[in-house]
């Protein structure tokens, strides 16, 4: 489990240089840029509002991310009951 002094130092690291990309092809006006910090963090953002928050997970929460939506835990279609 991640801890307030790490979520905390996460926010803290200055990523002015880091290199942002996004999914090859996909829609400049609807996607969003990660950017990989050290670690094994990430940082997320909306490249259309570069200046707006950045979301910064850390390692450890972005492999549960990434495990659910494997799993499909963010599918909304899968859910959803007629």
């Amino acid at each position: 489990m991640t801890t307030r002094a790490e979520k905390d130092a996460l926010y803290a690291l200055d990523i002015s240089d880091a290199h942002w990309q996004a999914a090859a092809g996909s829609d400049p006006d609807d996607r969003f840029e990660i950017a990989f910090l050290p670690n094994g963090a990430v940082a997320l953002r909306d490249p259309n509002a570069p200046d707006d928050r950045v979301l910064r997970y850390t390692a450890e929460e972005w492999d549960a991310y990434c495990k659910g939506a494997a799993d499909g835990e963010f599918d909304r279609d899968l859910h959803t009951t007629h």
